[in-house]
This record gives C-alpha cells, structure tokens and sequence, in this order.
C-alpha cells in the first residue's frame, strides 16, 4: 500500500463520492420534497419512506459487502452498481399521480393513493442499488486504499462532499428542476449522469492489490458474532457514537428543507444562499481541523465538534419570530454552526471506524456500520421527528382537503436533534478509555 493517496485515487474517490453524495441527498431530501409536493402532503408517508430506505440499505449493505469480499472484487460492484442505480433514478419522476393515473385509468384519490405507495417501493428499489454500490463497495474501496498515516486527510474530504452534495441539491435542484420543466426531466438528468459515472468507473476503477477473497455468505452475520464485537470494542464504541449521531441528524433533515419552506417561509433562492453560505464556511473551517485530527487526539476532538453541532441545532431552533430577514440572518448563522459541527463529527467518526476494521474483514463490516449509520438512525430519528410534528399539528388544509390535512415540520425537531446528539457524550469516555488500554497493551 503507498503512503500517500495518489492522483488516481483521489480522482475515483471525488468523483464516485459526490455522485455517490448528490444521489443520496436527492433520496433524503428531495424524493421527500418530490413526495410532499407533488403526489401527498403527508409527513407520516415521508417517514414511512425514510424508514424502509433504511431497512434496504443495510440489508442490501450486508450482502453486498460480504459478497465483494467472497468474490474479492469491490470493481464490479461500484461501477456497475453506480450504472444501474442511475436508471432507477432516472425513472423516479414518472410515478407522479398524473402518470400513474394516466396508465392504469384512476381517478385523482386512487391515482394518488397508488402514486404514494409506487414512490416508497421505487425508493427502495434505487436504494438497494445505490447501497450495493456505494454504501458497500464504494466505501470498502476507500478504506482498501487508505492508510492510518493520511486517512484522517481522506475521511476530511469524503466528510464535506455530503456537505457540498447538500448545497447542490438543496438549493441548485429547485432551480434546476424549474428549468427543466419538471421533476420528471430533473430526475432523468441525474440519473444519466450517476449511469455515465459508473460507465467510467468500468475503465478507470482497479482494486487495492491487497484486495483477495475471503470470507463466505455465512459472514453476513459476522459483525454480529459477541466474539467479534468483544474483540473489536473499539470499533463497535465507535460505531455506536455513529448511531446516536445519525439519529439526531435525521430528527431533523428529512424535514429540513420542507421546515424552511412552509415554517420560515424562505423561497428556493434564498434558502440556497443560506445552504451555500453555511455550508462553503462551514467546509473551509473544516480543511484546517481534519488535518489536525491526524495530529491529535480524535477523541478529544469529537467532544469539541459534538458540542459545536448541538449548539448549532440549539440556535437554529431560537432562528424564528425575528421577521423575514432576521430568520434568514440567524437561520443562516447557526446553520454555519451547526454544518461546522456536522462535518467535523462525521470525519472524526469515519476516520476512526477505518482505523478500527481490521484488514481482511472490510466488505463483510460495512454491514455493520450500516446498521449504526443508517439503519438505527433512519428507523428511530424519523420517527421521533415526525412525532414531534405532529404533536404541534402545525399547517393548514392542503389543497386537496379531502385526502388529507397538511402538517408542516415544527421548530422542536432541532431542539430535539441538540438534546439527543448530547448522549455522546456518555459513549465517548468509554471509547477513550478503551482507546487508552489499546495503546498500554502494545
């Protein structure tokens, strides 16, 4: 393995990462706004949604992951995954009521009903996809072709890219999607850039050479074994700092850019200012401290960013009542704040899960790491969320009052987001802990 990651390399990773990011932020975030908007304001079919997804992708990660290391091939599956995953996107546009109406002859009620369910089941189908390639194979490539001596560097960059993929579709895809005329075409475009960047992938991706086969089908389950967890506590504390943050964050961002929309009343512009100014000084500050974490305690530091984070969610919730420019200044500050805390987290966590699976056991402990990054947070933040919302009840009638009554996201999911984010710091003194009886035992 070199000790530097080499131009090659880091063209895959920022190629197939924000791809790979931009796919993913259109799947949390927009599929829901596409779902809300155009087929039923329904926060409770959002959750539904959200919570399946997750289902997929941790399911799908876990065969995926454990195949690739079978068959030692983590190729295949990202370029060929990326192709395939971009046709489902392509065809995500066509399940509006009006279409689905239109081919099997319902009326609006029944269009609309079917429209929903479509939505939830093509958002699973796409997920299990993009799952296979990139929440298995693109990541196991990374750590395959990561050291410990640059890999705080990598996870630094491949931190901000969801970061950088927010802001492009946050606010860019509004935009875009009224100059293409629709969401169908906005989601045909996408999808046939993910397809050509896994066509690339065909004829520029080589695995490490490091990379063999190992393992069987039987070690879906091996990330689950008590010996291996025992053996392993390090990873395991990590991952379970992973799964409390990501249930915080997804107490709030599914419903991010609806809140900013119908609660603070921002427009497509000025929300995406917000997002770009937010998230460009929250990724520069971040370039300085990702490269001190290969220089210092990544423990001490997440203690620092977890306090960042909840203080940026804590402020966002006070971000309201100020008239329209006032919420658009503080909104946009504490969003600084929050995105800051965000980004430096998710590279501390990362960097250290990488530094904690060991070697031969990469493709088959994706799973794993799905079930506390994605699994646990998409099922359990969703649903808190959601219930927070609907406990304020806030909205109007929608415009098809007969279907359903409009409830739109409440203020307290980030005030919940803060509060739940600061339960790690009850896991991270036993993660140093176990970090420092590592080291004595060497």
């Amino acid at each position: 393995m070199e000790k530097t990651f080499g131009k090659r390399s880091w063209s895959i990773l920022l190629l197939f990462g924000l791809i790979g990011q931009i796919a993913w932020s259109v799947e949390n975030m927009y599929f829901n706004v596409f779902l809300y908007n155009e087929v039923a304001p329904n926060l409770n079919a959002v959750t539904l949604m959200v919570q399946l997804s997750g289902i997929t992708a941790t399911v799908i990660t876990l065969l995926a992951g454990t195949f690739s290391d079978k068959v030692g091939n983590r190729r295949s599956f990202l370029s060929w995954g990326y192709v395939i995953w971009g046709i489902t996107v392509a065809l995500f546009g066509f399940l509006s009521p009006k279409y689905v109406g239109k081919l099997f002859g319902l009326d609006v009620e029944q269009a609309i009903a079917l429209a929903v369910v479509l939505v939830v089941i093509a958002d699973c189908v796409m997920t299990a996809f993009g799952s296979t390639a990139n929440d298995a194979a693109f990541n196991a490539w990374v750590t395959d072709n990561t050291e410990t001596e640059y890999r705080g560097k990598v996870e630094g960059i491949l931190s901000i890219l969801p970061l950088v993929s927010l802001l492009i579709v946050a606010g860019g895809f509004g935009i875009l999607k009224d100059l293409l005329g629709g969401y169908q075409n906005l989601f045909l475009a996408l999808g046939i850039v993910i397809t050509l960047c896994g066509v690339a992938g065909i004829f520029f991706v080589k695995d490490s050479p490091k990379l063999c086969r190992s393992g069987s089908f039987k070690d879906v389950f091996y990330g689950f074994k008590p010996s291996v967890v025992k053996g392993n506590k390090s990873l395991y504390l990590t991952l379970l700092v992973v799964g409390v943050y990501g249930i915080a964050c997804q107490i709030f961002m599914p419903y991010l850019i609806i809140y900013m929309e119908e609660y603070l009343g921002f427009s497509v512009i000025e929300y995406s200012v917000v997002f770009a100014l937010a998230i460009l000084l929250g990724a520069a500050v971040n370039v300085y401290l990702t490269r001190l974490s290969d220089k210092m305690d990544k423990i001490k530091m997440l203690y620092f960013a977890v306090g960042i984070f909840a203080a940026g969610l804590l402020g966002m919730y006070f971000s309201k009542g100020m008239g329209h420019i006032g919420n658009l200044i503080v909104f946009g500050i504490f969003g600084f704040v929050m995105i800051t805390g965000n980004i430096l987290v998710s590279a501390l966590t990362g960097s250290t899960v990488r530094d904690h699976t060991p070697e031969g056991s990469v493709g088959k402990l994706q799973g794993v790491r799905m079930v506390f990054s994605v699994l646990l947070p998409m099922l359990f933040g969703p649903m808190i969320g959601n219930a927070i919302n609907t406990a304020r009840g806030l909205g109007a009638a929608s415009e098809n009052a007969a279907l359903t009554t409009a409830v739109i996201p409440a203020p307290e999911i980030f005030l919940a987001g803060a509060l739940f984010s600061l339960l790690m710091f009850v896991v991270l003194p036993m993660l140093k802990e176990k970090k420092h009886a590592s080291e004595n035992e060497i």
